[in-house]
């Protein structure tokens, strides 16, 4: 598990436009990664449509969604939420390992593997600032603001 002030795993994902997006040409900018299970359900819209809302609040966060989805299904997502963000396919969830958070799962009863709904910050020289593992979709927008609250006192 990553833990607060390692460096950020480096990748290179597909976005829901099929352009290539690498982390590390975010440097300069602080980054709002957030892993989701499944677009366009429930909990996972609860959650991109709360940061989606975010957005005009924290000013140059880079905000960025990854899920095991493919790119066409993470652009009927978006254009249907009007997310304008960055949706990240890591159909192989070599991404979603690197960041531990990819892994057996529970429900009802029955158990899985899939990607667990988390939310990182990432600092502007690629280390992690903030990291919340199990969040709930309604406080992934509120750990954020609050994270980037206490970074800008």
């Amino acid at each position: 598990m990553l833990q607060l002030g390692d460096r950020a795993p480096a990748f290179t994902l597909y976005d829901q436009n099929r352009q290539k997006w690498r982390l590390t040409d975010q440097r300069n900018f602080r980054v709002a990664l957030f892993f989701y299970p499944k677009a366009n359900t429930s909990g996972c819209t609860e959650q991109a449509t709360g940061l989606r809302d975010l957005l005009p609040d924290i000013g140059d966060v880079v905000v960025v969604g990854i899920s095991a989805d493919s790119p066409e299904k993470q652009a009927a997502w978006d254009e249907k939420n009007q997310l304008g963000f960055p949706l990240l396919s890591d159909q192989d969830h070599k991404v979603a390992g690197k960041y531990g958070v990819f892994g057996p799962k529970k429900l009802y009863g029955r158990e899985y593997e899939g990607i667990t709904r988390s939310l990182f910050l990432i600092s502007p020289s690629g280390r992690v600032e903030g990291a919340w593992v199990k969040v709930s979709p309604k406080a992934t927008p509120v750990e954020l603001l609050a994270a980037l609250e206490e970074i800008h006192d």
